[in-house]
């Protein structure tokens, strides 16, 4: 499946194209939308030495002076993590390990510190962040990567492109170096203990972390029943830790100098060739234009973080959730932390007549009074529909698909599983529409945001504070278990899971089913009513992300699409 180019959950398709030919806002929003990824896979690669600043910006400056090289905007992403690896791996094989420990002697704070400091992490998120600083420099540039893979940012096919192996042998790799992650954790947690073996052992270190260390305390740990002890009733995986930590914001004061052959942008524009270089070399030698991230791009071609990062989200925190025996009272913290949004109200029966048939479901869903009762349910014209996956779709990886033809109702089964894999979610699509499409009710006895637990509090079906929470993007709408939806025509529903776990259930369903699943719950006595939304006329909201196109990759439809 081809890969399309997104960060933050956006696509980047129109804008590298317009780069390409020559639009200086264009360019500057691609600088300024990229450059967080580049900083944050490099300084993780090589752990914050002096060489991050210059590596990242070799990359910059490759990427932008081969852009107009670059035949499929769609794989911008994949093109410039490749880059940035082989800056690092030319960096590496340019300067000695001895070499570079020299040059960072001084430095106040290496990669570990800072992902602790600026992401204000705690715990075991702490330990992992500070855990990197063991590992060898192969297993870093590729923690590098399978970091961002695990919070969503990148693929595993782009991560095996980005090391030049396949996609089998990355998996290997990528086992081997969670193993040594693991191993590392270890150390740092026993280091931050009490074992006097383990001082003894200590007293020739010099407090550089290496491969010789690791493996002489690693070894230690094995047959020391104390330094063994987690302190903690369950371990929790990196893999679980690392989707709640985002991307380390680029320091204050953070230059990039996009200088080209040695020469300024402006220098260079005079001796630049008619066509795409000399169409960006003259748009960087410009006055300054201001970008979103809070940086600018200057005449000769610097781009300069001119301030503050925003105040990072906490890691994780606790869901919203209500209570599942009684009515809300005052209401608990926000299950999206990341992705922090203002309530607004949820489309329902008692949408304005204005909102016709196509208006898209882009509001956060205010969770009802479990005591409420639903709406009555139209009856619509049921003959039936053909699901190219039978009576019962399962659908569990990214790029599974299920196309419904017909007129009746469906019921689409959410099943999240933050046990495996927490984070991000990665919405499904609703593509290839020819017809109508009608979200009508939603019911499963739950929203996946109720609790789900008489002991643990933080649990829900989205997860828990232990093992962290699948979140969906801002201004997604909350999903209830089952999902009910009408379809008068054909249309193509595609799992684009990246980031959490999750699997979808697809049903064709009755009106009578959804009747009796949204009034009465399911067979152990339902925890709430279902809610209604159809209002048996034309204004009726229809799932996010819904096209009429067929895009090549349905992870490309954008979100707040319109019909």
């Amino acid at each position: 499946m081809r890969e399309r180019a997104f960060v933050d959950g956006r696509q980047w398709g129109s804008t590298i194209a317009a780069a390409q030919a020559g639009d200086r806002r264009a360019l500057d929003e691609l600088v300024a939308g990229w450059l967080p990824l580049v900083y944050n896979i490099v300084g993780r690669a090589l752990n914050g030495h002096a060489d991050v600043d210059d590596v990242v910006q070799e990359t910059m400056l490759r990427a932008v002076d081969n852009l107009g090289s670059l035949r499929d905007p769609d794989s911008f992403r994949s093109w410039l993590v490749a880059i940035a690896m082989r800056q690092i791996r030319d960096r590496a094989r340019r300067r000695t390990t001895d070499a570079l420990r020299d040059e960072t002697a001084d430095r106040a704070a290496d990669f570990a510190e800072l992902t602790v400091l600026r992401l204000q992490l705690e715990g075991q998120r702490r330990e992992v962040a500070e855990a990197v600083r063991w590992l060898d420099d192969e297993d870093r540039q590729l923690l590098s990567l399978w970091w961002l893979e695990v919070a969503g940012e990148l693929t595993r096919r782009e991560l095996a492109a980005a090391v030049g192996i396949s996609r089998q042998h990355a998996a290997v790799r990528v086992q081997r170096m969670k193993e040594r992650l693991e191993a590392s954790r270890g150390i740092v947690r026993a280091l931050d203990g009490a074992c006097p073996d383990l001082r003894e052992l200590t007293v020739r270190w010099d407090g550089d972390p290496d491969s010789v260390w690791r493996k002489r305390l690693a070894r230690h740990i094995r047959g020391c029943a104390y330094c063994a002890s987690p302190g903690e009733a369950v371990v929790v995986p990196a893999e679980r830790l690392l989707v709640g930590i985002a991307l380390v914001p680029l320091p204050v004061g953070f230059t990039l100098s996009l200088a080209f052959g040695g020469k300024t942008a402006a220098a260079a524009t005079a001796a630049a060739s008619v066509g795409w270089s000399g169409k960006v070399l003259g748009a960087l030698a410009k006055p300054a234009v201001a970008l979103s991230t809070g940086a600018t791009i200057v005449a000769g071609g610097a781009y300069v973080v001119t301030q503050p990062a925003k105040e990072p989200p906490p890691a994780i925190a606790a869901p919203t959730a209500r209570p599942q025996s009684q009515a809300p009272t005052t209401p608990p913290p926000s299950a999206s932390p990341s992705f922090s949004a203002p309530p607004a109200p949820t489309p329902s029966a008692t949408q304005p007549k204005a909102d016709l048939y196509g208006t898209v479901v882009d509001a956060v869903d205010t969770a009802p009074d479990p005591n409420a009762r639903p709406a009555a349910l139209p009856q619509r014209t049921e003959s039936g529909i053909t699901s190219t996956g039978g009576a019962h779709a399962t659908m569990n990886h990214r790029g599974d698909s299920v196309t419904l033809t017909g007129k009746g109702y469906v019921l689409v089964r959410w099943q999240i599983s933050p046990q495996y894999r927490a984070g991000s979610l990665v919405m499904p699509a609703w593509t290839g529409l020819k017809g109508r499409l009608f979200h009508v009710a939603s019911g499963g006895g739950r929203r996946m945001d109720d609790r789900v637990s008489s002991t643990d509090t933080s649990a829900t079906g989205m997860g828990n504070s232990t093992i962290g929470y699948a979140v969906p993007p801002a201004g997604t709408q909350q999903m209830w278990q089952n999902e009910y939806y009408y379809v008068d025509g054909s249309v193509t529903l595609t799992v684009n899971e990246r980031g959490a776990d999750y699997g979808l259930n697809v049903f064709p369903t009755t009106w009578d089913r959804v009747e009796e699943d949204v009034t009465s719950g399911p067979p152990e006595g339902a925890t709430r009513y279902g809610l209604v939304r159809d209002t048996g006329k034309d204004d009726t909201p229809v799932p996010q992300y819904v096209t009429r196109d067929t895009p090549a990759d349905p992870a490309t439809v954008a979100q707040k699409s319109r019909v």
